[in-house]
């Protein structure tokens, strides 16, 4: 059983940063691709960033590209979101996902696990 949950989230200025975390409780997390969505207020959920199972692979949406990177570590279980230079349109529910399948995939219905969420707000 794949049981996410996410931490690291909070209010920050514009241009501060932010490192979200994400672990499993069952301690399976090195047997997925790991993927960090978002959804703001009135919006849909749209894909961050992804990394395959070994992380060597990465992916980026371009709004985030160059600013957000995304890491784990096989030994601690976890999966990482550093976020630097935050803009306030940045401010959403962050959700860590994880897929079984052994590619990279930006694609939310790609994912099979997901978590509960963690509200990251950036003031102007």
């Amino acid at each position: 059983q794949v049981q996410l949950v996410e931490s690291g989230g909070g209010l920050v200025q514009a241009g501060g940063s932010l490192r979200l975390s994400c672990a499993d409780s069952g301690r399976t997390l090195s047997r997925y691709g790991m993927g960090w969505f978002r959804q703001a207020p009135g919006k849909e959920r749209e894909f961050v960033a992804a990394i395959n199972r070994s992380g060597g692979s990465t992916v980026y949406a371009d709004s985030v590209k160059g600013r957000f990177t995304i890491s784990r570590d096989n030994a601690k279980i976890a999966v990482y979101l550093q976020m630097n230079s935050l803009k306030p349109e940045d401010t959403a529910v962050y959700y860590c996902a994880a897929q079984i399948g052994v590619g990279l995939t930006t694609r939310g219905n790609n994912y099979d696990y997901w978590g509960q969420g963690t509200q990251v707000t950036v003031s102007s």
